[in-house]
């Protein structure tokens, strides 16, 4: 009987979907999640454990006739050196082809503050004031508002749309209307955008930056809308990192064509784009992270199980 129940359950789980997990660097567990459910969609989960020694992170700097100079994510990786880097902050003006953008957002890179707190243009998108992620000299990783981050040294901080996990539970936003009054999104926008419509709830590519209950591993996340991938709303990709994965708080970047993931190969030192850009080819983006690991000269590891089912929780 326990023979067939566990059958029955490995069964259930490849029918989910799989996992391909490996160690490219110390520190660093690199997830590839393909699944079915709730529609077919690729996910790469990087992990990295903030007490690795000798890792350090940069945002983008500031530069040009705005906030910022748009690059890909994979020229910012191969300027810096660096072995992973993935998109940030929304920005404008977008679409446009203009080199130059301003970041929407806190925006910090090595002690330099480039864009601050603000109420975005698209309220329909973007919460006023969007919680960030700050990481310290010393690789220490928080979520910080406003009235947080005044008191705080800052050195590297990254803004997105909104927390769309906190305290270990989704906290997808909700329009302003009768029923709720303090929505922090206010209804509008190209659909227009509504509780009853939400652009939270459209299944798209998605970048999004967690962390650990303890804040001590930092959880970089990109799902593809491309190719076989039809992606995920932000409530499904929140259910999934929180019930799978173990992230406690969560914010999301920019995505759609801007979600990128850009990798150096641990076994031949190339780097490369390891997620499927939506418009087939990378978009220039106003910033991207770029996180330095050191290398060892020992082969990457693999998971000796991988590709391996995906773990499934049983009702008792």
């Amino acid at each position: 009987m326990l023979r067939l129940l566990v059958l029955v359950c490995w069964l259930a789980a490849v029918s989910q979907g799989a996992e391909d997990v490996r160690r490219p660097f110390p520190g660093v567990t690199h997830i590839v999640r393909s699944d079915t459910a709730p529609r077919a969609f690729r996910m790469h989960v990087v992990r990295i454990e903030l007490g690795t020694s000798g890792l350090r992170f940069k945002v983008s700097p500031p530069g040009g006739r705005r906030e910022a100079v748009r690059q890909t994510t994979l020229d910012f990786l191969i300027a810096e050196k660096a072995q992973i880097a993935v998109n940030l902050h929304f920005f404008l003006p977008f679409p446009s082809s203009d080199p130059d953008a301003n970041l929407i957002g806190l925006a910090v890179s090595e002690g330099t503050l480039y864009s601050g707190f603000e109420t975005p243009e698209q309220s329909y998108a973007i919460v006023a004031d969007a919680p960030a992620i700050h990481l310290d000299r010393d690789n220490r990783a928080s979520v910080i508002t406003r009235e947080s981050a005044s008191a705080a040294a800052l050195w590297n901080a990254f803004a997105g749309s909104a927390q769309i996990i906190t305290n270990g539970r989704p906290s997808i936003p909700v329009y302003r209307d009768e029923r709720h009054p303090d929505g922090q999104l206010i209804p509008g926008g190209p659909a227009p955008y509504s509780n009853a419509r939400s652009w939270y709830a459209a299944a798209n590519a998605r970048t999004i930056a967690g962390l650990s209950r303890d804040n001590g591993t930092l959880f970089l996340v990109t799902l593809d809308r491309a190719g076989a991938s039809l992606g995920l709303s932000l409530y499904e990709a929140a259910e999934i990192l929180v019930r799978d994965y173990g992230v406690h708080n969560a914010i999301n970047l920019d995505g759609g064509g801007s979600t990128t993931l850009a990798m150096q190969d641990p076994g031949t030192g190339e780097r490369l784009i390891v997620n499927m850009p939506s418009g087939g080819t990378a978009r220039s983006v106003a910033s991207s992270l770029a996180v330095f690991v050191p290398l060892d000269t020992t082969p990457p590891a693999r998971n000796a199980e991988t590709p391996r089912p995906i773990s499934v929780r049983i009702a008792r």
